[in-house]
C-alpha cells in the first residue's frame, strides 16, 4: 500500500502589482510602497511629460517651466524622504526613471523642437547627445553613489543640465527669439551640458547645508534671491545656471594646475 503523499508547500508569491522590498540588514520583507516622496516623484514624472507635449504644440515657455518645475518637485522628494524616514530602493529607482524623463529626454525633445529641427541630422545628433549623456550621468550617480564624496557631483548634474536647456528655451521664447535662428548657438550648448553630465568635472552639491534653524540674515537673503528671481525669471535662472558650469569648469582646471 502507497504511502500517503505529504502536502507541498508552497511559498506565497506576492501580487501581480504589489511591491515587495526585502531590508537586507534584518531580513523583514515589506510591502507596498511609500507614498509621499514618490507622489512629489510622480509630479516631477508629470512636469517632464508636459514639457514634451508642451513642445510638440509649441509652447516653449510652458515647457520650460515645466522642466524647471521637474527640477524643483525632484529636490523636494528626496528631501521629504529623509525627513520622514521613507527612503527605499523602488524609490530611488522610481526616481531615475523619472530623472530619465525629465532631465533627459524632455530637454532634448524641447531644444530640438525649438531651435535644432532646422539642423537636420546635426539638430537630432545634438539632441541624441545629450538625452544619451544624461542616462549615462544617472546610471552611473547610481553606481558610485556609495563610494563618492557627498559634497560633490562628478560631472554636471542632470537637474542642472536640464536647467540651463530649459531656462535658454524659456528666455529665447519670452523674447520672440525664433531658436533656428540660433540653431548652431543652442546645438552647442545642448551638447555641451551633455558631454559635462558625463564628464569627470567636480561641482558642489551643498549638500551640507540642512535645513534647520538658520541666522535671521539667511531668511533675509533668501527673501532677497527670490525678489530678484521674481524680476525676470528666464535670465536670472539661465545666468545662475551659466555660473554653475563655468565655476564648476574654473575650479577644476585650477585643481589641475596645482597637481
Amino acid at each position: 500500500m502507497a504511502e500517503p503523499e505529504e502536502p507541498k508547500t508552497q511559498t506565497p508569491t506576492p501580487d501581480t502589482f504589489e511591491v515587495v522590498e526585502a531590508e537586507q540588514r534584518t531580513g523583514a520583507r515589506h510591502k507596498g510602497v511609500y507614498l509621499l516622496p514618490n507622489l512629489f516623484t510622480t509630479g516631477a514624472l508629470f512636469a517632464g511629460f508636459y514639457a514634451i507635449v508642451a513642445a510638440m504644440n509649441g509652447l516653449f515657455e510652458n515647457a520650460a517651466v515645466g522642466i524647471i518645475v521637474a527640477g524643483i518637485l525632484d529636490g523636494l522628494d528626496g528631501g521629504v524622504a529623509r525627513l520622514t524616514n521613507t527612503q527605499s530602493k523602488f524609490g530611488a529607482e522610481y526616481d531615475s526613471l523619472s530623472d530619465c524623463v525629465a532631465f533627459g529626454v524632455a530637454p532634448g525633445l524641447v531644444a530640438y523642437s525649438w531651435g535644432l529641427s532646422e539642423l537636420g541630422k546635426f539638430g537630432w545628433m545634438a539632441a541624441f547627445i545629450y538625452v544619451a549623456c544624461a542616462a549615462l550621468r544617472l546610471a552611473r550617480f547610481n553606481v558610485q553613489a556609495e563610494s563618492t564624496d557627498k559634497r560633490f557631483f562628478i560631472g554636471l548634474p542632470s537637474p542642472t543640465g536640464a536647467g540651463l536647456v530649459a531656462t535658454m528655451v524659456w528666455l529665447g521664447a519670452s523674447r520672440g527669439i525664433d531658436g533656428t535662428d540660433v540653431s548652431w548657438l543652442v546645438a552647442f550648448a545642448v551638447a555641451g551640458a551633455g558631454l559635462l553630465m558625463v564628464s569627470s568635472v567636480r561641482y558642489h552639491s551643498f549638500k551640507e547645508f540642512h535645513i534647520g534653524r538658520v541666522p535671521f540674515k539667511v531668511l533675509l537673503g533668501v527673501i532677497v534671491a527670490f525678489a530678484i528671481v521674481f524680476l525676470d525669471p528666464p535670465l536670472v535662472l539661465l545666468t545662475v545656471a551659466v555660473i554653475y558650469v563655468v565655476t564648476g569648469l574654473l575650479l577644476n582646471l585650477w585643481q589641475l594646475r596645482k597637481r
